[in-house]
């Protein structure tokens, strides 16, 4: 609880520092508005060229559209001492004095930073998901609301252990590694729409190896109604775990990259 406590007020310490400078805060939110509402226009092209994808219709295309960028960009937001701030704290050698603080090593990294530009694109993911539930009638239910729920808490843990994996190689080689940027990123813009749609090649990739389909897509075609490869009911609720799975996995293989950090010295 007193982690917990400890984010939370970094949390409300870095917020207020952003919104010191209120017009730039709200010129560079307005940019991630203007860039996120370019990606749900491409949404919006594609249906207007395509009547459906496959078994998916409109409201379908923007719910999965919304679920991902509410996801992606709350792990973003919160999340931004890991993209942010650890490439410069190996860098500068600054990573050292964290090491010697009573708090873990990721607590602190996290509480570095934060990102309320994202608020934005947030809101245009909530606005998608808005239009996709009324344009696919989607009935709520407490099972869907769990599942809803659920995709969106273990989404955040697969997105956050995607990011690790990227100061885990900056831990051995210094510089990022924009391959793992594929994974993240670019599991990002992919999985903006229903993952069988794509070649066999991509449906293994972000289910087997960046589960996305499996934390996302699963429990949305859940809500949908529309069970993913006529998977049954029940697998909406299991396997977004794989979230939690992966990040702990990741999270393992982070503690072991910290003891191969060789501090700078100063």
């Amino acid at each position: 609880m007193n982690t917990i406590r400890l984010y939370l007020h970094s949390m409300r310490m870095l917020l207020k520092c952003q919104l010191e400078y209120p017009v730039s805060f709200f010129l560079q939110a307005l940019a991630q508005l203007v860039m996120e509402g370019g990606e749900m226009m491409a949404v919006i092209l594609i249906i207007d060229r395509f009547d459906r994808l496959n078994q998916w219709e409109t409201g379908d295309l923007f719910f999965f559209f919304g679920i991902m960028s509410v996801t992606f960009y709350l792990t973003e937001c919160f999340g931004r001492g890991l993209t942010g701030n650890f490439p410069s704290l190996i860098r500068t050698g600054q990573l050292d004095t964290l090491l010697t603080r009573p708090r873990g090593v990721l607590t602190q990294i996290l509480c570095s930073a934060v990102d309320p530009r994202r608020i934005t694109c947030i809101a245009v993911g909530t606005a998608a998901l808005v239009i996709g539930c009324r344009l696919s009638h989607v009935q709520w239910t407490l099972p869907k609301a769990a599942a809803f729920a659920e995709a969106i808490l273990f989404g955040c843990m697969l997105i956050l252990a995607l990011f690790m994996i990227e100061a885990i190689f900056m831990i051995y080689s210094v510089k990022s590694v924009e391959l793992v940027n594929a994974l993240s990123y670019g599991g990002r813009s992919a999985c903006e729409y229903p993952i069988d749609i794509y070649p066999r090649p991509l449906r293994i990739l972000f289910t087997a190896v960046a589960p996305f389909a499996l934390v996302l897509h699963v429990p949305s075609a859940y809500i949908l109604e529309k069970p993913l490869y006529g998977w049954p009911s029940w697998t909406a609720f299991v396997c977004p775990l794989a979230g939690a799975v992966f990040f702990g996995l990741i999270y393992v293989v982070f503690r072991k990259a910290m003891t191969h950090y060789r501090s700078t010295g100063s």
